[in-house]
């Protein structure tokens, strides 16, 4: 593959030198939030207003280098579009993209945008991690926007959280909250017809801007950068209503015990009719009855919730070892390094289930370790050693080992 010339430090990861770091506690003020604690952001700014962090990151690095950037947005399991600017004129395109189908790097006005980078990148990843004082349940994914100078998307506005971290070059943000949401029809992106900013700042790198649903904003790139957006779920009303109704079905369809919910549709006292098109009133009627039985209760929406969460995106696709170890050198390994969680895992829990990638178990029998795992996911070495002598749970590490779930090893 050919590569580019390089203006800036690589910034590459591999475990060897990719350093896990864990959240800040919520009563513990971190430089991450300008020096609040989780918890006084969560009740100051979460979902309420904006707030610009100078110096977020002190030495931030570029978790991929452009060129890395580039060659995974050449994959076809990576999300990716092209935004171009030229003439006036807005155009986007979707990956994957070839080295040779991306503009030149001293063009102007174009952004490359590559979602899910968390998913392949140790050095994403552990960036992703310093914003797990939001659970993970709402936490999405990192994306990274690598543009040219005065590159940009336009003026829109987003439907969830985001924090807007710059880690190479400089961004200007011009943001503001306004009633006039309306696009521009004429557009393949969602542009705002109508902006009007409140307030503009320059990002260097190590600067972070938050901003909550819904307030306008543009940033356009001043130079070569690259700005790192750390976003969140946000599903509609619409999405977990559907969602939750076929989650509701395949449950019944499942735990059915005779109690009718497989009878089929019956109508002995139809009459025969002269207007074959029309609905019939009784057909509205019993199937209202049928209906009003629907019930759920508490157990039902945690398990949705924690089946839907956890559920892996469609493009996700798990790397199996090559040559998987037996179980017993698993163990050995796993004595001496530890485990983590494969960075495209998701493992959640309430009180009485865990949900991973979209599976649900009983947690009852793992609670012990699998609360552990699941919030800080990794395991290390002498932990493992304390649970070795456990074969069922040997063993259950060993298959989601085989399925590619776990990875053997912490970040260094």
């Amino acid at each position: 593959m050919p590569k580019r010339p390089l203006d800036h430090p690589p910034g590459t990861a591999s475990a060897r030198n990719v350093s896990r770091v864990s959240p800040p506690l919520p009563d513990t003020p971190t430089a991450l939030l300008g020096n609040l604690t989780p918890a006084q952001f969560m009740r100051r700014y979460w979902q309420k207003k904006p707030l610009l962090i100078r110096n977020a990151i002190p030495d931030i690095v570029p978790p991929l280098s452009r060129d890395g950037l580039f060659e995974l947005a050449d994959r076809d399991d990576v999300e990716s579009r092209l935004i171009t600017h030229f003439r006036n004129r807005w155009q986007l395109e979707h990956g994957p993209f070839a080295p040779d189908e991306l503009p030149p790097i001293k063009q102007r006005a174009w952004t490359l945008l590559v979602q899910g980078v968390d998913l392949h990148d140790d050095r994403a990843r552990a960036l992703l991690d310093r914003f797990r004082f939001v659970p993970d349940a709402r936490l999405d994914d990192l994306m990274i926007s690598y543009a040219t100078d005065g590159g940009g998307v336009g003026a829109h506005f987003d439907s969830y959280d985001v924090f807007l971290l710059q880690v190479h070059g400089r961004r200007r943000w011009r943001f503001g909250a306004q009633r006039d949401l309306s696009l521009r029809p004429d557009l393949p992106l969602k542009v705002l017809q109508h902006f009007e900013p409140e307030e503009e700042w320059v990002l260097e790198p190590g600067d972070m801007l938050y901003l909550p649903p819904h307030i306008a904003h543009d940033g356009i790139a001043e130079g070569e950068c690259m700005t790192c957006s750390i976003g969140f779920r946000a599903p509609s009303t619409q999405e977990l209503t559907g969602q939750f109704l076929y989650h509701l079905a395949e449950r019944g369809a499942r735990d059915d015990s005779g109690d009718g919910a497989r009878e089929l549709y019956r109508d002995p006292k139809q009459p025969a009719v002269i207007n074959p098109a029309q609905l019939p009133a009784a057909l509205v009627e019993r199937v209202g009855a049928i209906l009003a039985k629907v019930s759920w209760n508490e157990r039902d929406i945690s398990t949705f919730l924690g089946t839907y969460l956890s559920e892996p995106k469609p493009s996700v696709v798990f790397d199996p070892p090559a040559r998987p170890l037996t179980e017993t050198r698993f163990i050995e390994r796993a004595s001496k390094n530890g485990i983590r969680l494969d960075h495209k895992s998701i493992l959640l829990y309430d009180a009485r289930f865990y949900f991973l990638n979209g599976e649900e178990n009983r947690l009852a029998v793992v609670k012990k370790w699998l609360v552990e795992l699941a919030d800080s996911r990794f395991m290390s070495a002498k932990r493992f050693v304390t649970l070795s002598d456990d074969s069922s749970v040997t063993a259950l590490l060993h298959e989601w080992y085989c399925a590619g779930w776990i990875q053997v090893g912490e970040l260094a």
